[in-house]
């Protein structure tokens, strides 16, 4: 079993056992005190933290150190005053073979990142690497528990975001409100630290801009072939727009059918499920690294959906964590994330993808396919008619009848059981996505099984016997 450190106090036995694992992402050796070695404890501190042991060759020879007390106190101060914030290291001598072992060890640091004479470093695998600017930034976001879209947009102001799109958000998030937003758009900013100081965020550019915007286009393309394009767009707007054009242009390029059920009215099946859809395109907005070369595509095959999104997975997470769908949300731009909560495009933090999944499997579709390839993330939706193999789904028809049909009766059969609920009220009890609720109350006031009864911000749904 291999042996867990940093441990600060080892004991001689344990320093045998690591120096038998050689050096690794969380040990180092050194022959001898140099800046070397503060670089290493440096690298260690803003990564997971981990030992150097002073008197021990590359290769795993003890060789031994020449110290005296005073001389290590020397060590402890150099480290101290030539890192920042300073790095105080926990300090241990032991003996092996007769010689003299000096163990320095220090842990992940919580304030990041560390500097050593100016310069930042990471550990990775048994080596230290220059972190570059964009790795530095990150980790003092973190350190501060922001995210890039918080900071402050030196290359835009007030000027460049139109307040007509504030007011329509103002508008949208008081459907969801039970105390609605009253405030002038400038002072909506501030609340939601948008604006701070008269300057505002990335998010808030990204989220109101004026004027077409560089930074968060998006492109999207019909294609008949893997070279041939029957029609595409480039997208360059605001992100409630961009989610909106979006959305529209895969609807242009995808099928419906309707349904005969047994209803006054035809259902309206689409070879996509729209729910998974929108999904998807709320993930690639929310989780986008906008600082990346790339742009974030959609393409629209004959027989598949593609979507790619540029930025990696957050350190520490895993594709098997996301398809548990029992991860915590940990948005990469947690201030666009927060704003598209309030106006009721995000319904509930860190389930998408697992709403995804659950609307392919609900219309008989193929299972959707997730990938990182690279640092970009790729998303693949297989139609209603299809399977990943080509082949025919069968039963689906009756299937996606059934499940609209059956979904619209149990949430009648809840109106009926407690008359009087608002929107919000049914949606929490349900545990129902906003859309699907949204199409279901529809549908019932279609066929006149309901009624909304009273004042918009008051009244509620009841039964129609």
């Amino acid at each position: 079993m291999k042996y867990e450190y940093p441990k600060v106090y080892l004991k001689v036995k344990d320093l045998q056992i690591l120096i038998n694992q050689g050096e690794s992402e969380q040990l180092e050796f050194k022959t001898s005190f140099g800046k070397e070695t503060i670089e290493a404890l440096s690298a260690f501190a803003n990564s997971l933290g981990g030992t150097v042991l002073i008197g021990i060759s590359d290769k795993g020879e003890v060789i031994g150190a020449k110290t005296t007390q005073e001389s290590i106190q020397k060590w402890v101060n150099q480290i101290k005053h030539s890192t920042s914030p300073a790095i105080v290291p926990d300090v241990e001598q032991l003996t092996q073979d007769g010689k003299t072992i000096v163990s320095l060890s220090v842990i992940s640091y919580p304030i990041k990142p560390i500097s050593f004479r100016g310069k930042y470093y990471k550990r990775v695998h048994n080596s230290n690497h220059l972190m570059d600017l964009s790795e530095i930034a990150n980790e003092h976001l973190k350190t501060i528990n922001l995210s890039w879209d918080f900071a402050k947009d030196s290359n835009h102001g007030i000027s460049d975001i139109s307040l007509d799109k504030v007011n329509r958000f103002i508008d949208i998030s008081n459907r969801y409100r039970d105390y609605p937003i009253t405030d002038d758009p400038l002072i909506v900013l501030k609340k939601f630290e948008l604006l701070r100081e008269n300057s505002i965020s990335f998010g808030c550019f990204l989220l109101f801009c004026k004027h077409s915007s560089l930074i968060s286009t998006i492109d999207a393309g019909r294609f008949d072939s893997e070279t041939i394009i029957r029609d595409n767009l480039t997208i360059r707007d605001d992100l409630f727009s961009e989610m909106e054009t979006c959305m529209t242009f895969v609807k242009k390029h995808i099928s419906k059918r309707f349904v005969i059920s047994g209803k006054p009215e035809r259902d309206e099946v689409w070879e996509y499920p729209l729910e998974a859809v929108r999904e998807i395109l709320v993930n690639m907005i929310v989780h986008r690294d906008y600082r990346a070369q790339g742009d974030s595509t959609i393409k629209i095959f004959q027989n598949r959906i593609e979507f790619f999104n540029p930025g990696p997975l957050p350190k520490g997470i895993n594709m098997q964590d996301i398809l548990s769908g029992k991860m915590a949300s940990n948005p990469r731009n947690k201030q666009i994330a927060a704003i598209f909560k309030e106006a009721g495009i995000i319904e509930k933090y860190g389930s998408g993808i697992k709403r995804v999944r659950q609307a392919m499997a609900d219309i008989g579709s193929s299972e959707p396919i997730f990938e990182i390839l690279g640092d970009n993330f790729k998303v693949t939706l297989f139609p209603i008619r299809e399977t990943k193999s080509g082949g025919v789904s069968g039963g689906v028809s009756g299937g996606v009848s059934g499940g609209i049909s059956g979904g619209v009766s149990e949430l009648f059969d809840f109106i009926r059981a407690n008359p009087g609920l608002k929107t919000k009220d049914i949606k929490a009890a349900m545990d129902l996505p906003q859309r699907t609720m949204e199409r279901w109350l529809g549908e019932l006031r279609k066929q006149h099984k309901i009624r909304f009864q009273g004042a918009p911000k008051t009244g509620g749904y009841y039964p129609i016997e």
